[in-house]
C-alpha cells in the first residue's frame, strides 16, 4: 500500500505552458494554424507530458496482461476460461492480432500473468507477476480481497517503474482474459452509477440470451457486493479483475515517470478509470486508443474525459487498438519535429494563412 500511495502522490497534472511552448512551433510550420487537427494535439501532449520540446518516442512497449475469471461459471462468456491460458502461449509465440499490430507500430510486446489459473512454471518469455489464481466468482462474494486489488494495481506499478528505467518512452495496455467484459461493465457500473443495462455489451459475442443473463449477474453481484463507487479500489476486489487492476496500476506508474500511456479498449479503460478515479490527474498521461463495440467504453471514457483516436468497430482487446494508436500519435510528433518551418523553406506565413 505503500508504493501506491507513493505513486499517487507523485502524479502531477501536466504543466499547461509547455502546449504554447509545442503550439507555437506548431504554428511555424508549413501548413495553416490547426490544419492537421488532432495530430497537432498529439504533439502538444508529448510535449507537455514530457516536458521536453523536442520528445524522442525511441523504444515503445505493449503490457499485455491476462487473468482469469470465476465469474465465467455463471455462462457470460463464449469461450471457456482454458482459453486465457492458451492465448497466452499464443502470444509467446508471437502469434496472435497483437503480435502482429505490435510489430507493425514497432513496439515490443510483453505478456504479464497476473491473475491465470495456471502455473506457468517460469516458461520463457512470459513476465510472471502472479498474484492470485484467478478471481473468485463474484455472485457469491468479492472477486478478490482488497489486499490483492492493492498488489494488482502495485504490480502494474512497478512494472512501469522498471520500463522507465530502462528508458521505454511510450506504454500501451492491453488484456487477456475470458469473462473479462463481465467484470469491466460492472466497474463502470459501480463507478458512474449506470444501469447494467446500460454498459453491458457482448463480449467475444454471446448469444441475446446470454446477454440478458450476463446483465442480471452483474446487477445481483452489484446488490450482493456493494462496492463503494467513492473508492475505486473497493470496486476492484468487489467485482473486478487481476489484469484490470494491474493496468490501473501501469497507468499509474506511468502518469508518475511521467511517460504516455495508451490505452487499448473497453478492458484496459476499466483499468484507466480505477486509475483515474484513484488519481484524476493520470487522465494528463493518456491517450485513448480507439472506442470499441462495448457499448460501456463510451460511458467509461466520457467519464474519464477522453477522446478516441480511431473507431473501427474493434473489440479484441489484447493492445491491439493502441498498438494502431500508436503510429497516429508517432505522426503528429513526427510532424512537429521534421516538417519544415516557413523560414526553412522560404515560404511566407502571410500567404499560407490567407
Amino acid at each position: 500500500m505503500d508504493l501506491l500511495n507513493d505513486t499517487l502522490k507523485s502524479i502531477k497534472p501536466v504543466d499547461e505552458s509547455w502546449y504554447a511552448v509545442a503550439q507555437k512551433h506548431l504554428d511555424n510550420l508549413t501548413k495553416p494554424p490547426g490544419s492537421l487537427g488532432r495530430l497537432e494535439e498529439f504533439a502538444r501532449r508529448l510535449v507537455a507530458i514530457t516536458e521536453n520540446s523536442n520528445p524522442v518516442i525511441d523504444r515503445k512497449v505493449m503490457f499485455t496482461f491476462a487473468g482469469d475469471h470465476g465469474i465465467v461459471a455463471e455462462g457470460v462468456a463464449a469461450y471457456p476460461k482454458e482459453v486465457t491460458t492458451q492465448m497466452v502461449f499464443n502470444f509467446l509465440r508471437g502469434g496472435a492480432g497483437i503480435n502482429v499490430l505490435a510489430r507493425h507500430a514497432g513496439a515490443e510486446v510483453v505478456v504479464v500473468d497476473i491473475g491465470v489459473d495456471h502455473d506457468f512454471g517460469g516458461v520463457e518469455g512470459l513476465m510472471s507477476m502472479k498474484v492470485i489464481m484467478g478471481t473468485k466468482n463474484f455472485v457469491k462474494g468479492p472477486a478478490m480481497t482488497r489486499e490483492d486489488a492493492t498488489a494488482c494495481i502495485e504490480k502494474g506499478i512497478d512494472l512501469a517503474k522498471g520500463y522507465a528505467k530502462k528508458g521505454y518512452k511510450m506504454f500501451g495496455t492491453g488484456d487477456m482474459g475470458i469473462g473479462n467484459t463481465t467484470p469491466s461493465s460492472a466497474i463502470v457500473a459501480a463507478i458512474t452509477g449506470r444501469p447494467a443495462s446500460e454498459v453491458t455489451g457482448k463480449g467475444t459475442g454471446i448469444s441475446d440470451e446470454a446477454l440478458l443473463r450476463k446483465i442480471a449477474v452483474i446487477e445481483h453481484a452489484l446488490k450482493l457486493n456493494s462496492p463503494d463507487s467513492k473508492d475505486a479500489i473497493d470496486v476492484l476486489a468487489k467485482v473486478g479483475g487481476a489484469e484490470i487492476g494491474g493496468i490501473a496500476g501501469l497507468v499509474l506508474g506511468a502518469a508518475a515517470n511521467r511517460i504516455p500511456v495508451v490505452i487499448d479498449g473497453f478492458i484496459s479503460t476499466a483499468g484507466a478509470l480505477i486509475a483515474y478515479a484513484l488519481e484524476p490527474s493520470s487522465r494528463d498521461y493518456m491517450f485513448a486508443s480507439h472506442n470499441s463495440v462495448e457499448k460501456g467504453h463510451r460511458v467509461m471514457l466520457d467519464a474519464i474525459g477522453l477522446s478516441p483516436i480511431l473507431d473501427l468497430g474493434m473489440r479484441l482487446g489484447e493492445g491491439t487498438g493502441a498498438a494502431l494508436a500508436m503510429g497516429l500519435i508517432e505522426a503528429g510528433l513526427k510532424i512537429y519535429k521534421e516538417m519544415a518551418t516557413f523560414q526553412e523553406a522560404g515560404v511566407s506565413d502571410d500567404i499560407v494563412n490567407e
